[in-house]
């Protein structure tokens, strides 16, 4: 079981010496208001640990990590913002990347969007092999674009660019719609004129291999 992604917000309030603020400035308010709407909607099912302190009251303990302007967000003890109301995009991709990075991905997922041949070209490939996957539009789910960022980028390399497709199959890292139509061993489809349509070529003797086979070859 992963430990849940600690948020930490150091909001303007408390009390130091003679000095106490007994109303959070708007900016904070606005803040809280902004994650616990992230963690009931962007991060659903994410295990998330919320946890608001006073910033007068303990203005010393996020110095270290150069926090210094209510209201301060930490995400895994990381500033990810302060001194303004929160990005909400900034917060749901950091508490994503911090989930992903625990939590290995399973199954067959296929990462693209509508307007990608090759994304199209992919679930075909999917399909005509009778591989069961999960597929996601990075375009129109952000959730899905933050993880698949990253789950790519520690494998490509932060300099390289990321295009779609993005393939995983059996948990294994696939990569593109030419590598996957290679791990699934599928034929090319070539015009057959004694059946007057388009058939499967035998494809060099290659049978069709089970999604597990492939990744084991994969991986080997």
């Amino acid at each position: 079981m992963t430990d849940p992604v600690k948020i930490t917000v150091f909001r303007w309030a408390g009390a130091w010496g003679p000095f106490r603020v007994n109303i959070p400035c708007g900016e904070c308010s606005l803040t809280k208001d902004i994650i616990q709407d992230c963690i009931d909607t962007d991060l659903a099912g994410i295990e998330v640990d919320l946890d608001l302190r006073d910033w007068l009251t303990e203005w010393w303990k996020p110095l270290p990590k150069g926090g210094w302007h209510a209201p301060i967000v930490l995400v895994n003890g990381k500033i990810i913002s302060q001194g303004r109301a929160l990005n909400r995009g900034v917060l749901t991709q950091t508490v994503i990347e911090a989930a992903t990075s625990e939590t290995p991905i399973e199954g067959n997922h296929i990462f693209g969007k509508a307007t990608c041949p090759h994304c199209v070209r992919a679930k075909g490939y999917l399909a005509q092999a009778d591989v069961p996957n999960q597929y996601y539009d990075v375009v129109k789910d952000t959730r899905a674009l933050y993880e698949m960022l990253a789950r790519v980028k520690p494998i490509i390399g932060p300099k390289t660019p990321v295009t779609v497709p993005q393939i995983w199959i059996d948990g294994t890292y696939i990569g593109g719609a030419d590598a996957l139509k290679e791990v699934l061993g599928l034929a090319e489809v070539v015009p057959n004129p004694d059946r007057g349509q388009c058939s499967l070529s035998p494809g060099k003797g290659q049978g069709h291999r089970t999604p597990a086979q492939s990744s084991r070859q994969v991986a080997g």
